[in-house]
């Protein structure tokens, strides 16, 4: 069986949303391209350009799973990150926000 070793995300500005992510994930960079992040533990994310703007919402996202909750949500706020609700299901919590160009991800309240 094959390995997960990426995720490609469509976007109408790659950089611009590649340097976000890179900001918003600790251990993550991106490489000499500009649109592909690296991490020694975790897939690489590449961002391509595609020629529409998101229209609905996407069947796949990221989850940041942190500590910190109201410190990184407050940084990704001043990011360009946008929050869209709460959500509270089975006793755990996360906060649905959405990035620079709309892509919904969530903030998972991590255990302490």
């Amino acid at each position: 069986m094959g390995q997960l070793s990426e995720i490609t995300i469509d976007a109408e500005d790659p950089q611009r949303l590649a340097h976000f992510w890179a900001a918003a994930l600790d251990g993550y960079m991106t490489d000499h391209s500009g649109v592909r992040l690296k991490s020694d533990a975790g897939p690489a994310i590449n961002f391509q350009r595609v020629p529409e703007a998101k229209s609905v919402k996407a069947r796949v996202h990221l989850d940041i799973v942190t500590k910190d909750v109201e410190g990184d949500i407050f940084r990704l706020k001043r990011m360009g990150a946008k929050i869209v609700g709460e959500k509270e299901e089975d006793g755990r919590t996360w906060t649905v926000m959405q990035d620079v160009e709309g892509n919904e991800f969530c903030v998972i309240h991590g255990a302490d």
